[in-house]
């Protein structure tokens, strides 16, 4: 296993507990509305009834039971033992029968060997992933003809900046690994056992060409000059459920969406 993986799986099954128990995902309050879909991400997948999805970098799973809580099929995969664990757990807790599976992205196949309607990962997936080649031909090998990716993720302009976002400090696409000590989460204030982690940025141009080349078609690319999550330093809510960095205002993109299909 590369020391990336190794790394990166403690950092998340140090931090899966701490979300678990932590305001910023709410269990309680998701046991009641079983619903963790923002309504950018809502907008994207549209109607799942019946669908089969694949939820790639599931962290501990309210996704995907919210997906399934709208009709769909579900299978979720994370890396992280801690957080299947805790998926399994809430799946439980929730009443819902979402298959969850232990694995890294690029290793998935050795495990899986189905077909899916839709492909759906969102909201700091991508720069856990050193090689996009690899991740979209994973895509692309687990959709159905016709089959739909729904990707939503922070724009690489956000992951440029400091902290507090007063500098631009890394690049906009690199293909050597941001290596930093951390004992923080943006889900918790509490501080975690002291952790590495290896992170990429990746420009939404290489995304885009990873994908074409796996065989995918692009359909829709969107840019927002917000976060539907608050979990950056310095933001202020302007709208319900969007989210700025106060002193940037909409000077800056925040995410963006890509729907591709396979042929």
């Amino acid at each position: 296993m590369s020391d990336y993986l190794i790394k990166n799986r403690e950092l998340w099954n140090n931090r899966a507990p701490v979300h678990f128990n932590s305001s910023f995902y709410d269990v309680e309050g998701f046991l009641r509305n079983t619903d963790s879909l923002k309504a950018l991400e809502k907008e994207l997948i549209g109607d799942v009834t019946d669908k089969q999805i694949l939820h790639l970098q599931c962290h501990f799973g309210q996704d995907s039971i919210s997906l399934e809580k709208r009709g769909a099929i579900v299978t979720g995969v994370d890396f992280s033992t801690t957080a299947i664990e805790l998926a399994k757990k809430l799946n439980d807790m929730a009443g819902t029968h979402v298959r969850f599976i232990e694995s890294d992205v690029y290793s998935l196949h050795q495990q899986l060997d189905e077909k899916f309607d839709m492909v759906y990962t969102t909201f700091g997936v991508l720069g856990w992933l050193p090689d996009l080649t690899r991740w979209a031909q994973t895509v692309a090998r687990f959709l159905k003809p016709g089959g739909r990716l729904v990707l939503a993720e922070f724009h690489p302009v956000v992951w440029m900046f400091d902290d507090q976002f007063r500098e631009l400090i890394y690049d906009y696409s690199s293909q050597e690994p941001i290596i930093e000590q951390t004992e923080q989460t943006y889900a918790a204030d509490a501080k975690l056992t002291t952790g590495t982690s290896y992170s990429w940025n990746h420009g939404i141009g290489d995304v885009v060409e990873a994908l074409t080349a796996a065989g995918l078609f692009l359909r829709s690319l969107k840019e927002y000059d917000y976060s539907p999550h608050n979990c950056f330093a310095n933001t202020i809510e302007f709208e319900s459920g969007k989210f700025r960095i106060q002193h940037l205002k909409a000077k800056i993109p925040m995410c963006y969406s890509i729907l591709a299909q396979s042929p």
